[in-house]
């Protein structure tokens, strides 16, 4: 599987709810930097990620880019609320070795996400 296939597999998983298979494809130091989460460890992202992980209702992938390890992706993350749906657009750069990611970084305009977000 070439890089860019690991990228869509994971985030399609992970997208789809299917966070086992996602799990399948980060690598046990795997670390997340985003506006909302940063993680060291799989285990610690994949704790960290679940609230997004129970509202996202899957992905579009418009374009990605590849230079050896490195993987660019922009892509759409569709999510679903009790305030409503919607799709937030979000940019990653992740590190991918051996089949598995190794590292993420997460860029998205938080305030796209929040009329999404029910009220604390």
């Amino acid at each position: 599987m070439f890089n860019a296939d690991v990228f869509r597999a994971y985030l399609e998983r992970f997208s789809a709810g299917d966070i086992d298979g996602a799990a399948d494809l980060l690598a046990d130091e795997f670390t997340f930097h985003g506006p909302i989460l940063q993680a060291n460890g799989k285990t610690q992202f994949l704790a960290g990620s679940a609230t997004a992980a129970a509202i996202a209702r899957g992905c579009e992938i418009h374009r990605q880019w590849v230079d050896g390890d490195a993987v660019c992706s922009i892509y759409d993350f569709k999510i679903e609320t009790p305030v409503g749906t919607g799709s937030i657009p979000m940019a990653e750069w992740s590190i991918i070795r051996d089949g598995k990611l190794v590292s993420s970084r997460l860029i998205f305009d938080t305030a796209a996400m929040a009329p999404l977000m029910p009220a604390a």
